[in-house]
């Protein structure tokens, strides 16, 4: 037996054999489904470098009939956006191709090639047909040219918002909304906003599109939004005075009255957000009062790459069908009129992250814990891509914990192995704070697990899906009962699993998750490895360089950097004051273009730990954002994973098995 090879334990590059299903849309007719399938290549196949590998993501259109799904798009492009026409004899999407920005085309589906309508300098965005199917709408900055960087030539700003994660430099002059008359052939400028349109539907009958947008810039900057109702002469018309943050808006059928996603005026982030019916008079009422859950899903995965919709939509004049987050799981809900809440679809251990409803048909993205996420169409699925999983999916164990509201809930993913052989540990916390943990696929626990370690992840007050009360617990006081909990949480999993060491153990997390690792390791020394992504030091400095920061702290915890006030307790909130206490070694991963958590708070945390001695690496990733871990680049999202396991093994010892590559093989 000893002659045997060494098993082969998967490594970072598993990522590469993924494919990632997005944006689901069902016909009008619900028979059929069009969606978007994501796979990684080199980035040029045909003469490919064998001393620098670059990987890249392609991406398809794929249609189901009802069966199992076939390509209907090909080329070495990436094709994104499928939007039926409502006669459902045409798709419109956006394609990429030969260096271009995503351009509209119109493919027939009776046969025949796709046919280009745009060529603009720059991408178009959010596709919509006209409930009569004579306009396709879009929006655009066109052929709009910021040149000034390439130049070396001074950026002179002047509005409240000038950035924004995954966009970098906003556009000084907003994306138009075009309008492109589809037998006429005639594409025309519709309006150009002062303020940016945050999104955009046609309203019923084809009488013109609902806005939200806002109506200064500073206004947007705080998330005060407003719904406009802009007609086909142009003509525009502020319909309601909400004065906060929208969503999604949804016109009801008679096309009088809207359905708006978000929260009222003077609630924030903690909120979460809920189904508000207006009148044409300018009242409102909740819709689903009753149901303390959020709409939306809200359960973080990592293999989630392209559009994830799931807008309300109306299946009736009565009945609205929705997603909401229920603990770790989000399902679909039917809500009435009368406001009751009803399942629909939901298993209490999935999530949809993605769905759409039309013609009695839903095509939606299903996924658990331990299977990848697949295509459905009305309840079968029509993709088969767990198959290509290159390990075996492990299943979580539910452990819960005690805290002051009440029960708690997480879970471990546990390596394989002896019952009796112990396994380092690692404790996982999530972002947001407002999200959550649960039956989302992660390709990052699994890997972790495969490679032998124990991914201990649960939901701390803060999280949704509990219940407004769990979500809004840690209101002005982070890093107090919510750190309670995740260390509650993490003794619950060590003694639920005697294998997990104790002596051997890390915490890890990203954008919330890295303040909490930050503040952990700045309470205790009890954990021997610390890995601390797209992180927050610094709440003071943050307030001023976040894309969100001059909203942020306000509604998290009731403070703001530019009050003299308050400074002090943002700074008592702040890791960064108690670094002096920091004994644990330190990987910091920051992206460079992060504007959500600026890399500013990833170089103060990376030289006070210099500073105080603590073994710390930084990795520094170029062209990057917030979203680096769940869609980006798979380059770099390779590098990562690698970096992760490195310092894993190097501080960590034990979490490979016999044959397993050191570190320094892990990252060939």
């Amino acid at each position: 037996m000893s002659d045997l090879p060494a098993p082969q334990l998967p490594g970072p590059q598993s990522l590469l054999a993924l494919q990632f299903p997005s944006d689901p849309q069902v016909s009008p007719g619900g028979t059929r489904a069009a969606f978007v399938l994501s796979r990684v290549e080199e980035e040029d196949p045909h003469e490919p470098d064998p001393d620098f590998p670059k990987p890249r993501y392609r991406s398809q259109l794929w249609l189901s009939d009802g069966g199992e799904a076939r390509p209907l798009t090909g080329g070495e492009g990436r094709d994104t956006s499928p939007r039926w026409s409502p006669d459902g004899e045409t798709l419109a999407f956006v394609r990429e191709q030969g260096g271009e920005k995503g351009q509209l085309f119109l493919l027939p589906l009776a046969g025949g090639e796709a046919r280009r309508v745009t060529r603009f300098r720059n991408p178009v965005q959010d596709v919509q047909w006209s409930p009569d199917g004579r306009y396709l709408s879009f929006l655009s900055t066109a052929d709009d040219e910021d040149r000034r960087d390439e130049r070396g030539e001074a950026r002179v700003i002047t509005r409240p918002r000038y950035r924004f994660n995954g966009r970098d430099w906003l556009p000084e002059t907003p994306a138009r909304l075009w309008r492109y008359d589809v037998a006429a052939g005639r594409l025309e400028a519709w309006h150009a906003p002062e303020v940016e349109i945050a999104a955009y539907v046609w309203q019923p009958g084809s009488r013109g599109v609902l806005l939200v947008s806002s109506p200064s810039e500073l206004d947007a900057a705080q998330w005060r939004q407003e719904v406009y109702r802009l007609g086909l002469d142009g003509e525009r018309e502020q319909l309601t005075r909400w004065n906060s943050a929208i969503g999604a808006v949804v016109p009801h059928p008679d096309g009088e009255r809207l359905l708006l996603v978000g929260r009222p005026e003077g609630k924030g982030s903690p909120e979460d957000a809920h189904l508000f019916l207006t009148e044409p008079g300018g009242g409102w009422r909740r819709l689903d009062a009753g149901w303390d859950r959020p709409v939306g899903n809200l359960v973080g995965g990592d293999c989630h790459v392209g559009a994830f919709p799931e807008r309300p939509v109306w299946l009736d004049d009565e009945t609205l069908l929705i997603s909401s987050t229920v603990g770790g799981s989000c399902g679909l809900f039917r809500v009435g009129l009368d406001g009751t809440v009803t399942p629909h679809d939901h298993d209490p251990e999935a999530a949809i992250p993605a769905f759409t409803a039309r013609g009695g048909g839903v095509a939606l993205i299903r996924e658990r814990a331990d299977r990848f996420p697949e295509v459905e169409l009305n309840g079968q699925a029509v993709t088969r891509l767990h198959e290509r999983l290159p390990f075996a999916a492990r299943t979580p164990a539910r452990v819960t914990f005690a805290s002051e509201l009440g029960e708690g809930e997480g879970w471990v993913l546990l390596p394989d192995g002896d019952a009796d052989r112990s396994a380092p540990a690692v404790l996982s916390i999530h972002g947001g704070p407002h999200t959550a943990y649960g039956h989302a696929f992660s390709h990052e626990f699994q890997l972790l697990a495969a490679r032998g370690y124990g991914v201990c992840y649960g939901n701390p007050r803060g999280s949704v899906g509990y219940g407004q009360a769990w979500s809004s617990d840690i209101h002005g006081r982070w890093g107090t009962v919510d750190m309670a909990d995740l260390l509650a949480f993490f003794d619950a999993c060590l003694a639920a699993h005697p294998p997990l060491d104790p002596g051997r153990s890390a915490v890890m997390g990203g954008s919330y998750g890295g303040y909490m690792t930050n503040f952990i390791t700045g309470y205790t020394d009890r954990f021997q490895a610390a890995i601390t992504d797209r992180s927050i030091c610094n709440l003071l400095s943050f307030g001023g360089t976040s894309d969100i920061g001059m909203r942020f702290w306000d509604d998290e915890l009731g403070l703001n950097f530019h009050r003299s006030a308050d400074a002090a307790r943002l700074w008592d909130l702040s890791p960064l004051k108690y670094v002096e206490r920091v004994r644990t070694p330190t990987l910091i991963v920051h992206s460079v273009l992060d504007h959500r958590c600026p890399v500013e708070q990833a170089e103060q945390w990376y030289a006070a730990l210099h500073l105080h001695g603590v073994p710390v690496r930084f990795v520094r990733f170029p062209g990057e954002d917030h979203e680096l871990s769940r869609s980006g680049r798979p380059d770099r999202r390779l590098k990562r994973l690698e970096e992760y396991l490195g310092w894993l093994e190097e501080w960590v010892p034990g979490g490979k098995q016999a044959g397993t590559p050191q570190r320094g093989a892990a990252r060939a």
